[in-house]
């Protein structure tokens, strides 16, 4: 069995801040990271960070941790020149992989 991890970044509305993490199954984080908006105690929460503007696949757990660590080691100008590679116009692109907002964010338990 194959599996895929994702490596991604996210922002907020005004795209002033970034947040990289990497995940299993990128459509249950991004619900996660939408729940979690405000919530002072996460990073991702507190700066509202959850509008995916970049992500990468690996089908190993290991690079995906690396270049994680990887991309969260980069000054902004770095990060900002990998984004604009793959989406110049820092496009939203949660509605590309997902339905967005999600209709029912609550649909598992471990969500709540």
């Amino acid at each position: 069995m194959e599996h895929l991890y994702h490596i991604y970044i996210t922002t907020n509305p005004a795209k002033s801040v970034l947040y990289i993490g990497r995940t299993n199954n990128l459509i249950q984080r991004l619900t996660k990271h939408w729940i979690n908006k405000g919530n002072p105690t996460t990073f991702g929460g507190k700066y509202y960070c959850y509008n995916l503007i970049y992500y990468e696949e690996t089908t190993y757990v290991l690079d995906a941790i690396a270049r994680e660590k990887q991309l969260k080691g980069w000054r902004r100008s770095k990060k900002e020149a990998l984004i604009n590679q793959m989406n110049p116009d820092w496009d939203f692109l949660n509605s590309e992989i997902m339905e967005w907002p999600p209709s029912d964010p609550f649909h598992r338990k471990d969500f709540k």
